[in-house]
């Protein structure tokens, strides 16, 4: 409410980063009474400020866009709004956003994205997910309501929702797999979101999302029941019987709409809440194993999750030695495989059916946040141990037929940014080297390399081999290439992700101290050429 005082009054957003002669576009929804005269946006940095004015304001809520240009760069800069003259305004949405933006999404972050080239997103999560309403996050985004973020901290605004999603997913070209809502959620909801993704637009929710805009239904297959519902921090968190039912309820509900489904049930192996469910303990079944008993029926593959590293739940060790730190997830994923085989492998209520294994959370985790909330930097050493763990993964591809490395942009992500860049992480650079180059049919190493870890695969139309090493020495290492029934086709091509020690990072806007080197024209009759503290991916072509 303003008082018809010489000086105009307002409200401001502060620590923006902007960048010189950038162009920002943007828009505030807002009414105002007779007597404000004027409104004013202005995006402000020290010594200056661009200014677009809304002359006469209406009594209505009424949308006006803006286009302001930086004048300096400013990792402090401010959005404000100005009002003049005397009277209430009312302001109901305001946006700012660099003017290259794609339909909302950063550019430089995008291009990393599609480097990666991940073939599955999985989405919303996550923790988060067991309190969120898919309803809160369709139709119109200036309309949706805010909601306190369910799991973590923070303010959820919803501008990121299913038709958001599957629009991300075609930008850069991935396949989207969304996670149901069943801690606070019910089966009622996780079906008819089937219905708004999948359903015809004659149907109700599927004629939600004709309202919303896309008459064609998206045809989404892959679909999570539930998340880490064996935890007591998981929102709506029961004992495993009860959850048991309540997974074959949302499965059902779910299948009913959409048979083709292809469902993930939660699972953590070995798991028994001692503390949370005497039920459990009497059977003496660990969450997945029960739920494989209970549930196989309605469900085509389990999640497990496994995190490694200086984890803010456990006591803090220290940093351990390069070698030890470079196997813990391959450690951990083995036990998970083996695990689940000793448990399925001739189990009579199976019916000779083994339940293939999605690992759909799983990473390293360390207790420093530099990147905002659980955004911890990745270094080289934590880089080796990915691609280790991808390594383990060929070799437990059996039963391990999903994986997703989480998570994607900050927080433990693949990619970090500031505010006015992105960067790919050590991490991501093993990912995005490994899907380029790494072939799809993996082939049995004879030999123990021990400590160094190798693996190898063809590619799929079978006219190359590709080899990849971890060294987590500080020793440079030559392996011999020793090949049985198939011959080199001509030079090989490296790959090598490396860089000064084990502890060097990459940061956004900041050159790389890790990154990867390509290297054409090698002899493929000569040792494979390994440095220390690397990881390194040949691709030799076959007769």
């Amino acid at each position: 409410t303003l008082d018809g005082s010489a000086e105009p009054r307002g409200i401001y957003h502060p620590r923006l980063g902007i960048l010189k002669d950038r162009a920002y576009t943007g828009y505030v929804i807002l009414k105002a009474a007779p007597g404000v005269t004027k409104i004013e946006v202005a995006l402000q940095w020290e010594g200056g400020e661009a200014v677009a004015a809304v002359e006469n304001p209406p009594d209505a809520f009424t949308k006006h866009p803006f286009t302001l240009t930086a004048g300096a760069d400013c990792g402090d800069a401010r959005l404000a709004i100005r009002c003049h003259g005397a009277g209430t305004v009312r302001v109901g949405t305001v946006s700012l956003m660099p003017a290259d933006n794609v339909d909302g999404f950063r550019p430089d972050t995008l291009a990393a994205l599609r480097e990666l080239n991940s073939p599955v997103y999985r989405w919303p999560g996550g923790n988060f997910v067991s309190g969120y309403d898919w309803r809160d996050g369709i139709g119109d985004r200036d309309r949706r309501p805010p909601r306190g973020n369910p799991a973590w901290t923070g303010i959820e605004h919803n501008d990121f929702g299913t038709d958001e999603f599957i629009a991300f997913c075609r930008e850069i070209g991935t396949t989207p797999m969304i996670a149901a809502n069943t801690g606070f959620g019910d089966a009622y909801s996780a079906a008819q979101w089937v219905e708004y993704v999948n359903g015809p637009a004659s149907s109700l929710a599927g004629g939600w999302r004709a309202q919303n805009g896309h008459a064609a239904a998206y045809g989404v297959k892959h679909w999570c029941v539930g998340n880490e519902m064996f935890g007591p921090w998981q929102l709506g968190f029961m004992p495993l019987h009860q959850y048991a039912l309540k997974h074959n309820l949302v499965a059902k509900a779910m299948h009913a709409v959409d048979p083709s489904l292809v469902l993930v049930g939660v699972g953590s192996i070995g798991k028994i809440n001692k503390d949370n469910d005497p039920e459990q303990v009497k059977r003496g079944l660990g969450w997945s194993e029960g739920m494989l008993l209970d549930c196989a029926d309605k469900m085509d593959l389990i999640s497990e999750h496994v995190y490694a590293g200086r984890l803010p739940w456990e006591p803090d060790t220290g940093r351990a030695p390069l070698a030890t730190h470079v196997g813990l997830l391959r450690t951990a994923i083995r036990n998970v495989a083996e695990q689940h085989r000793a448990f399925q492998v001739g189990r009579p209520e199976l019916k000779g059916r083994i339940v293939p294994i999605a690992m759909d959370e799983w990473n390293y985790w360390h207790r420093e946040y530099t990147f905002g909330e659980l955004g911890c930097a990745y270094d080289l050493a934590d880089a080796l141990g990915i691609a280790a763990a991808l390594h383990e993964y060929f070799r437990q591809s059996d039963i391990i037929q999903m994986a997703h490395y989480a998570q994607t942009v900050n927080v433990i992500g693949a990619i970090k940014t500031s505010k006015t860049a992105a960067e790919m992480e050590t991490t991501g650079l093993v990912l995005q080297m490994y899907r380029a180059h790494f072939g799809q049919t993996p082939i049995k190493i004879a030999q123990d390399f021990a400590p160094l870890d190798v693996a190898a695969a063809l590619t799929a139309d079978g006219k190359a081999l590709t080899v990849a090493i971890v060294n987590p020495t500080e020793k440079n290492v030559a392996l011999p290439l020793a090949l049985t029934g198939i011959q080199p086709a001509g030079p090989a091509s490296r790959w090598l992700i490396g860089g000064p020690d084990e502890r060097a990072v990459n940061f956004p806007g900041k050159p790389r101290r890790v990154d990867i080197v390509q290297t054409d024209g090698l002899d493929a009759a000569q040792p494979l050429e390994v440095p220390a503290r690397s990881c390194v991916l040949y691709r030799i072509p076959l007769r």
